[in-house]
């Protein structure tokens, strides 16, 4: 394995183990987003595919790592309701927006995906006092929904700021080691 690749994979390594540790930290995306973290290094070829060129390496996760990382701008914050803890917009610089059309999935999968979410954590409606409130997990859902879908998804950063971290904590080996492979081939020839 040359310099330059070792260098890569400590990157990479170093990459997952904090962002996966920024999951944890922060109770978000646990275990599905959690165990998607991984990277592959993939060594790139001349045009004509006879000279290594160098490496690159790619970041995998689920899709949605992308919205937890950078945040959701929300659709209309105004409409949140006035009783909701958080207020305001989440991500007033994100390039995401609840809304936008991009997704095929619509409010109603949303809805039913947070009810199911209520469900699994047996959250419930709750009066002044603590206690149990009428209502089902599909009204909960919605509420979530709402909520979330008007003034969207905080950035969490979980991922950009271990890559750049990274950037500056190996980006003097990286440079330093891909030097060293390319005077190792050119003494070779």
């Amino acid at each position: 394995m040359s310099e330059f690749k070792d260098a890569i994979d400590n990157y990479a390594k170093y990459v997952v183990q904090q962002a996966k540790s920024n999951l944890t930290k922060e109770k978000k995306g646990g275990g599905k987003l959690y165990n998607s973290l991984d990277y592959i290094i993939q060594q790139r070829r001349s045009s004509g595919g006879r000279f290594a060129t160098g490496y690159s390496v790619e970041f995998l996760m689920e899709d949605y790592g992308v919205f937890q990382d950078q945040g959701v701008k929300g659709k209309d914050p105004s409409r949140v309701s006035p009783n909701a803890k958080i207020k305001g917009q989440q991500a007033p610089n994100s390039k995401f927006k609840f809304g936008s059309g991009k997704s095929n999935k619509t409010f109603k999968d949303f809805v039913k995906q947070m009810s199911a979410w209520a469900k699994r954590k047996n959250v419930r409606f709750r009066d002044d006092k603590g206690r149990y409130k009428e209502g089902n997990y599909k009204s909960l859902g919605y509420v979530i929904a709402s909520n979330i879908y008007n003034r969207g998804i905080r950035p969490s950063m979980f991922f950009t700021k271990p890559f750049e971290a990274g950037i500056k904590r190996f980006g003097d080996d990286i440079a330093v080691s891909y030097g060293n492979d390319v005077l190792k081939e050119l003494v070779k020839k």
